[in-house]
């Protein structure tokens, strides 16, 4: 049986943000604001953070969830390697680069053909024209096909990014609450300079402070 969860390197940053979040409750700055020096304060901060994993133990249950989400995140399919490369460039450019060159190829053509140019030429120019134009046409369904299935792959991320975010909530309250608040109010119950003061004893020789208030006199 394992025992509870080891705060993350990683995940310091957040335990330092409840902490911070945790010395601004009125309590405790009320509390705090007892040593002018502000003394107490830093050893306050510093048994804080020397018991991070003791603090983290008390969230035990929202924090293994959190790091499972987090990990399956990281193992989800990512986008192939080609998206690194020169394929999207070449997906966008060819429809237009396609459609420039059919234009000029035609009205050559065309042209040509008006001139009454006799040979090939004319002919080879227009056929060569529309098949760049079909290249074209082809080019820009094939870019609108790749990035309406981009948009979908990116709408389809958001739950499990928005169960991530919700998960690192989670956490962070249930340490503030169980944890880190807990914590520090133990402390400062014990701490000699921010605990209650001890009940006022009487100078020596003085007589006993009657119990309903009165002092004792004799006659």
């Amino acid at each position: 049986m394992t025992g509870p969860p080891r705060l993350h390197p990683e995940d310091r940053a957040d335990f330092q943000a409840v902490l911070h979040l945790a010395l601004s409750t009125p309590d405790i700055r009320s509390a705090l604001n007892a040593d002018p020096t502000g003394q107490a304060a830093n050893r306050l901060r510093t048994t804080a953070l020397k018991a991070a994993d003791e603090i983290t133990a008390a969230a035990s249950d929202e924090y293994q969830e959190y790091v499972a989400v987090r990990t399956a995140a990281r193992r989800s399919p990512r986008r192939p390697a080609a998206d690194g490369t020169l394929l999207p460039a070449l997906m966008v450019l060819t429809p237009p680069v396609s459609a420039t060159s059919a234009a000029v190829l035609l009205v050559l053509g065309y042209l040509l053909q008006l001139a009454d140019v006799q040979g090939t030429l004319p002919g080879s120019l227009v056929t060569a024209g529309w098949v760049l134009a079909l290249v074209a046409a082809a080019g820009t369904l094939i870019a609108l096909a790749a990035l309406l299935h981009t948009a979908i792959r990116r709408r389809g991320g958001a739950p499990h990014a928005d169960r991530l975010e919700q998960t690192r909530l989670n956490w962070q309250q249930a340490l503030l609450d169980r944890g880190m608040l807990p914590h520090l109010r133990q402390y400062i119950r014990q701490d000699p300079l921010l605990g209650p003061a001890p009940p006022e004893q009487p100078p020596p020789g003085a007589p006993p402070a009657d119990p309903n208030g009165a002092s004792s006199h004799t006659h």
